[in-house]
């Protein structure tokens, strides 16, 4: 009896234990107490309170979400720029880009003249296996009518976009054609890299769009296939990179640096500081290194050009990059929405800080980047500089600086005949778009003879009869062809050129093609000889 006794007594014990905090539960609630979460108070606050009564008792019904929202947004923007609230209904989308994919069918599209038009289907991806071809025009999308009506891309997204898995019926237009094809959805993958290619035959150029989950891993095949291919020296472009994901930003200082240095620290008012070292033997920690950056290289960005320039390990080219060193801790909410708190500083190993200063105001830091411009910064190199920098010394003696992004140690201007007002027109109405992409229609089966980026480089020429095109194509968004200077023109003509291997070979056929008459690839090319 004893035995079987000390066999149940834990179970009974468990047994009265639950009704015991059931009941206890329940008392509670009977008896007026509320429940509390984790993080709350007992103390209500007056925002809280303000809300409360105009959703009991406000004159007219109120959208109580929306005014929260705005509430918090308001809230949000005393602190700093980067401190951001994203709705439940927005998530997904948001995180898609830190995710590097998506649910969806694999097409690239354009609209001209109320038209979705397929540029580009993924290679093996669920509309490739469908049967969609370049060229196609959407008519309906399962019982919605697209054709002839005024659709947006955010509302295209919504109607291709789903669950993986799940089937979607669309009608298209090929030639006079209708075809009515159902797609089944899958994993879409939001690449980083961008161009991968041996740009002379020792020196390799890759090009990082951002810092998700996968670009590491999409890093290093492309590093291991270029070293195999005889890389002995490198350009990394992160022009335009806004940043993303530390993790992947540190893991590949790490490829290039040795001997545990530091990369980068965080520090906070409540956070304590956080370094993060080179851990691993790199694949990369010999070879010369060119990076480059411009207004436009923002956060991971920064932290990778800048442990490599405290290092003297890169030569960083370009113009001074954004300037945001602050860091993002996600929360989530109740309501499935996400809370984005800044809650450190992002410091080089030097302890350089990267942010700029942005107590001026949202709008005053918005702008800053386009003002620039205007100050004559991205055009001369005695005006790019960082207001109230504070110097510091590398290992090898070279005076760097903090305080508002990373300082280039080579400067190259803006080419300001590629961003003319002329210029500026064809990109409007999407015209130049439009004519590379209806040319290529036009001549499909010519530029498919071309079996590579190379081969496509040095037997297309853009030449007069390809000029007047355009010019023809570009009269009915009223754009006449003596607007254009002779610079302006070979500037035109370089990009027809670059936008037509891109839809061909998507955007290293791009880079392969326009980085022949980039001054910034260039001078990197020349400093990697010298």
């Amino acid at each position: 009896m004893n035995k079987k006794l000390q066999v149940w007594l834990p179970l009974l014990f468990s047994l009265v234990m639950i009704l015991g905090m059931f009941f206890g539960y329940q008392l509670r609630d009977n008896m007026g107490f509320s429940r509390k979460g984790f993080f709350t108070s007992g103390k209500t606050t007056p925002v809280q309170e303000i809300i409360n009564l105009i959703n009991s008792r406000y004159v007219d019904s109120v959208g109580i979400d929306t005014l929260g929202t705005k509430a918090i947004n308001e809230i949000l923007g005393e602190l700093d720029p980067h401190s951001i609230y994203i709705p439940a209904e927005n998530l997904k989308s948001v995180n898609e880009e830190l995710d590097g994919n998506f649910e969806g069918i694999g097409v690239e599209f354009d609209i001209y003249n109320d038209t979705v038009n397929v540029l580009n289907v993924m290679p093996g991806g669920p509309s490739d296996k469908a049967g969609v071809q370049i060229a196609d025009r959407f008519i309906k999308i399962d019982t919605t009518n697209i054709a002839g009506v005024k659709v947006n891309a955010e509302k295209m997204k919504k109607l291709l976009r789903g669950e993986s898995g799940s089937k979607v019926m669309v009608k298209l237009l090929r030639g006079n054609e209708e075809k009515n094809i159902e797609i089944t959805r899958g994993i879409i993958p939001l690449t980083s890299v961008d161009a991968a290619y041996m740009i002379e035959p020792s020196t390799g150029y890759i090009k990082l769009n951002k810092f998700s989950r996968k670009t590491y891993e999409e890093f290093m095949e492309s590093l291991d296939t270029l070293k195999n291919r005889g890389m002995n020296k490198l350009i990394l472009d992160l022009r335009g990179n806004g940043g993303g994901i530390l993790e992947d930003a540190v893991q590949i200082a790490d490829e290039f640096l040795d001997d545990n240095k530091l990369i980068v620290y965080t520090k906070g008012a409540h956070t304590d500081k956080i370094d993060y070292k080179a851990r691993k033997p790199g694949l990369f920690e010999e070879g010369k290194i060119s990076v480059l950056v411009d207004e436009f290289s923002a956060s991971a960005s920064e932290v990778l050009a800048g442990a490599l320039q405290d290092w003297d390990r890169a030569t960083i080219i370009g113009r001074r990059s954004f300037g945001k060193g602050l860091v993002q801790e996600p929360y989530a909410l109740s309501d499935g929405s996400q809370l984005r708190l800044t809650i450190a500083r992002y410091y080089t190993p030097l302890g350089r800080n990267i942010q700029k200063p942005y107590n001026k105001g949202l709008k005053t830091y918005s702008e800053e980047v386009y003002n620039r411009y205007h100050d004559g910064e991205l055009v001369a190199a005695d005006s790019n500089k960082i207001e109230n920098s504070k110097p510091f010394k590398t290992p090898k003696g070279k005076i760097v600086y903090g305080g508002g992004g990373i300082m280039p140690d080579i400067f190259v201007s803006i080419d300001t005949s590629k961003v003319s007002t002329a210029i500026e027109r064809l990109y409007e109405k999407q015209t130049l778009y439009g004519f590379v992409y209806h040319y290529f229609v036009q001549n499909k089966s010519y530029f498919k003879s071309f079996k590579s980026v190379q081969e496509y480089i040095n037997g297309f020429i853009v030449d007069e009869k390809v000029w007047k095109s355009l010019i023809d194509f570009a009269a009915k968004d009223n754009i006449i062809s003596n607007s254009f200077t002779p610079k302006e023109k070979d500037v035109i003509k370089q990009r027809i050129k670059a936008y037509m291997a891109q839809q061909l070979w998507r955007r290293e056929g791009y880079y392969e093609s326009a980085n022949l008459n980039d001054n910034v690839v260039k001078k990197a090319l020349e400093v990697l000889k010298n």
